[in-house]
């Protein structure tokens, strides 16, 4: 299935179906396509780019709630529907950007739901080894309440990896692999920072 949809790049976040993604909203040309997307089918395309280059994959995104503030800010949720790849960019006619996307299937993709053999214990351990090396201060008697597939997507959400490395793990659907992945990814910088303190 193929749709037009407005893209909102936006390099460093990215999110999932069957996620949300609050957006604070503030330059013209976003306010005006959040605007064109309230007055179509609330539907708005979050996608990554490299050297002014769109990534192939992204995420459709519904708005579900939206208000104005005093300021003329849009501050809107999306909820994540499907991954989506582009086919072409329509010719600009605005100031965002429109583009010809076909929606992925995932019924053709890997997405596991039961994720039961999933080791969630390594991956929380990981996390915290991480997360003490940037400072960052995490509940974690509430990150181990998260059921494993909730906890994967956030941590590929939220946490600061680049963008290539975020493109990478939104092009992963299997949810397993892409845990994995995030281990990986863990591993890497707790090395990194390892080696930088014996150096």
């Amino acid at each position: 299935m193929t749709i037009t949809i407005p893209l909102f790049p936006l390099n460093g976040v990215i999110f999932f179906p069957n996620s949300q993604l609050p957006l604070n909203i503030f330059e013209e040309k976003y306010l005006e396509m959040i605007d064109y997307s309230l007055s179509t089918n609330r539907l708005i395309g979050m996608i990554q780019s490299n050297d002014n280059k769109f990534y192939k994959v992204g995420c459709l995104g519904k708005i579900t709630s939206f208000f104005e503030t005093e300021d003329n800010r849009y501050v809107i949720n999306l909820s994540g529907k499907n991954y989506f790849s582009i086919n072409k960019e329509l010719p600009k006619s605005k100031k965002f950007i429109l583009a010809n996307v076909k929606l992925i299937d995932e019924k053709k993709t890997i997405i596991k739901k039961n994720i039961t053999k999933f080791d969630k214990d390594l991956l929380i351990s990981k996390y915290k080894m991480y997360a003490e090396n940037l400072n960052m201060n995490i509940d974690f008697k509430l990150i181990k309440k998260i059921d494993n597939e909730s906890l994967i997507k956030f941590m590929a959400m939220s946490c600061p990896f680049s963008t290539s490395e975020k493109q990478m793990l939104i092009e992963i659907y299997d949810i397993n692999e892409l845990g994995n992945k995030i281990i990986g990814l863990f591993d890497f910088y707790s090395n990194t920072k390892a080696n930088d303190t014996i150096n």
